[in-house]
């Protein structure tokens, strides 16, 4: 029984990239227009995958580095291995593989749902849609088959090969040379998303400061030498650095549940694994389960909602997920009680666990309902954004600053109800599983998310291309529910990563042998506030590092109007290469500081100062950074749809404003302000506060403050022993 299970997990996740395969060529096969668009596209999909080799040729060297030395590491501890780097390389690997794969698919898909537009948005949705599936199924099938391959793979070596404990240090060693793949997985997509967000909002900010608002002419004008490297920055930021992005959240999720599954006593029929096994079991059926989903996203008439038909299928996914789960558990888990290895006090039973997957599920699900409301068109939000446009720049941003502020309330609650009852159904095991049943749809919910790109590129294709107004105004709205969902996919992975890290962060108390983190010490409380200052540093970095490449790409724009003649009369091509070859080297070259401090300050403060202090360190990162991630995520969502409300025409205080209005041009303003916020700081935050997380977890037994963690049990009651005679031995002398 315990290998049928076993197997079963790779076998789901091929069984996800043979979908994934077969529907990639469906896409492949559709029309792709005119010669003219096709040329568009070209320069797109080039430009892409420039940024992809050049941010590879910088992070082969990062790999190999890191890779050395979590081979030398390995050697230094008993419950680690040399093996871990490999591991590492294969999670580094297949993370940048599925940013590949998304940005493939996704210069493929946006040039052929702009043909698609020209028939109907029932077809642009089917194109686009399918597309996003594609990257979705990729991703987590991809995660799938890697962590469950390499499980079957280190159980077998580090614990059935010497009869070891499923409970005890060998599969202790397992998982922790485990922990290498997510450690891989997580660094990739930290300088995939960094870089990427970089490089898109670079380019958006360069091209709409330059062609929006001083030269007058329309988004993704043919004339605007910055518009290739918008649309290729949607591609690279979007699509190929969220792909990385969530196939880190994916695996650090499952990771955290299977380090503190190893900690639960379970007399099941599977030898005592099945607590470890099931987070991967979830997952597999999770994406099976998106697969089905899939095909509920579709609309029948053009008037239908695209927003309507997108939570169908999302929703239909979620529930096929949580009846599942609970046969699933039924089955896996025994009938009587659950216990702790470390607390035995503690017990709660498999009914407990279901219902902690079931509150993930339903954190999840609130998390892009709150989302949606403060990002959408149409809501109080949103329109408030709107009304302070009438009155210029600087009251836009005020309103959206308040707007992202205030939309950090209801989620914090939600999490906070998640984390307390999540905790009562299973204890820590229960928040760590409450966290892989949320991320158990990540195909459906990445789907969702990068649709949205794909539409934005086709838009952009559709207006370089001179197509009739009807073909823009589809993939309009598209766009415009793509903005909403990636807003909402933002909200779902910054929330899955607050109850990823507080999982992560019990598993590193437990290998830090620590018992818990007193804030009462100086040093942990100084810990907790440099740890809380981390994500402002970070974002910081970030959001300047776009700064600075967007005034290089507006001086650039600025010299090609002035000094090719003949760009506004459609008269001369402009230089599109090197607008992108601007946001390519500066991308790049920004991406490496704020990478630095995520894997480096977990390192020093570790070894400079003990596990506690690193515990304070991640518990200030954690808390500051889901804050930071919530405000700017929805801050710059609600400013871009604020924006696109304009192309509609809006009414404030009885009057309609168009694009062109000044009202307008404060919304873009707005928007330019929100662009580094949503796409570059925020979505990383999720990022930052798992990898310093796993990096923890990684140097634990290095910085352990029992000398005897890693030493067989006999051993150890036998120092302990040795030490109690000392001091008996002691008080006797003593006067």
């Amino acid at each position: 029984m315990e290998q049928i299970f076993t197997y079963a997990v790779p076998a789901m996740g091929i069984i996800g990239l043979i979908v994934m395969a077969i529907k990639s060529s469906w896409v492949s096969k559709q029309d792709a227009g005119e010669q003219n668009m096709i040329e568009l596209a070209g320069h797109i999909a080039r430009g892409a995958m420039a940024f992809l080799k050049a941010e590879w040729k910088v992070l082969i060297y990062f790999v190999i580095i890191a890779g050395i030395i979590l081979a030398w590491s390995g050697t230094l501890v008993e419950n680690s291995s040399w093996i871990i780097s490999i591991s590492f390389v294969i999670g580094a690997v297949l993370s940048a593989f599925a940013g590949y794969v998304g940005m493939n698919i996704a210069t493929k898909a946006n040039v052929r749902t702009t043909q698609a537009a020209k028939t109907s948005l029932r077809k642009a949705l089917q194109v686009s849609f399918t597309g996003g599936s594609v990257m979705g199924l990729g991703v987590a099938g991809l995660a799938v088959l890697g962590m469950g391959s390499l499980f079957i793979v280190f159980y077998n070596m580090f614990v059935l090969s010497v009869g070891g404990d499923v409970n005890g240090m060998e599969m202790e060693t397992a998982l922790e040379v485990l922990a290498g793949f997510s450690l891989g997985a997580e660094s990739i997509a930290l300088f995939a998303r960094v870089g990427g967000g970089i490089y898109t909002k670079a380019a958006d900010v360069g091209a709409d400061l330059v062609g929006k608002v001083e030269a007058g002419i329309p988004e993704d004008d043919v004339r605007n030498p910055a518009t290739i490297a918008d649309n290729v920055g949607d591609n690279v930021g979007d699509v190929a650095g969220m792909g990385a992005d969530l196939f880190g959240s994916y695996v650090a999720t499952i990771l955290a549940s299977m380090v503190l599954g190893r900690e639960i006593i379970s007399n099941d029929n599977m030898g005592g694994i099945a607590p470890i096994l099931l987070p991967l079991v979830i997952a597999g059926v999770g994406l099976l389960f998106s697969i089905v989903g899939t095909f509920f996203v579709r609309i029948k008439k053009d008037t239908d909602s695209v927003q309507a038909a997108l939570n169908m299928g999302n929703w239909v996914s979620i529930l096929l997920t949580v009846a599942a789960s609970y046969f699933i558990i039924d089955f896996m888990l025994p009938a009587g009680e659950l216990n702790l290895v470390r607390n035995p006090e503690v017990t709660f039973t498999k009914m407990g666990v279901f219902g902690a997957v079931f509150i993930g599920l339903v954190v999840g699900a609130l998390m892009s309902i709150i989302t949606e409301y403060y990002t959408a068109m149409g809501k109080r939000p949103v329109n408030s954004i709107i009304k302070q446009s009438s009155t210029g720049h600087a009251t836009n941003i005020i309103g959206g600053l308040s707007v992202g502020m205030e939309s950090t309330v209801l989620p914090i609650l939600v999490l906070a109800g998640g984390i307390y009852t999540s905790f009562l159904a299973a204890g820590l095991y229960g928040v760590a599983i409450a966290a892989a049943g949320m991320m158990a749809t990540t195909a459906m919910q990445l789907a969702i998310d990068a649709f949205g790109p794909i539409a934005d590129n086709a838009g952009g294709i559709a207006e370089m291309s001179g197509l009739p107004k009807e073909v823009r105004e589809r993939t309009d709205i598209l766009d415009a529910v793509g903005n909403t969902t990636a807003a909402a996919g933002k909200g779902f992975a910054i929330a899955s990563a607050a109850l990823t890290a507080l999982a992560l962060f019990a598993a590193y108390v437990g290998l830090a042998g620590i018992n818990s983190i007193d804030i009462y010490k100086a040093d942990v409380l100084a810990g907790l506030f440099v740890g809380a200052m981390i994500p402002f540093i970070f974002s910081s970095l970030a959001i300047a590092a776009v700064g600075r490449a967007a005034m290089d790409m507006v001086n650039e724009v600025r010299r090609q109007f002035r000094e090719i003649p003949g760009i506004m009369e459609y008269k001369a091509k402009p230089e599109y290469d090197k607008c992108v070859e601007i946001s390519t080297k500066a991308s790049i070259r920004e991406m490496v500081a704020p990478g630095a401090i995520a894997l480096i300050s977990p390192i020093i403060v570790g070894f400079a100062f003990g596990p506690e202090v690193l515990g304070g360190l991640l518990a200030g990162v954690t808390v500051s950074g889901v804050l930071m991630g919530i405000f700017q995520n929805n801050a710059g969502g609600a400013w871009d749809n604020a924006k696109k409300s304009f192309e509609k025409g809006v009414e404030i205080n009885g009057e309609m404003y168009y694009k062109g209005s000044e009202p307008h041009k404060a919304s873009v303003t707005g928007d330019t302000v929100g662009d580094p916020f949503k796409d570059t700081s925020g979505p990383s935050m999720n990022i930052l506060i798992k990898l310093m997380s796993i990096v923890a977890l990684v140097i634990a037994p290095h910085i352990s403050i029992n000398p005897h963690h890693n030493l067989p049990d006999d051993a150890v009651m036998e120092i302990e022993a040795e030490k109690e005679t000392v001091a008996e031995n002691v008080e006797v002398l003593e006067p």
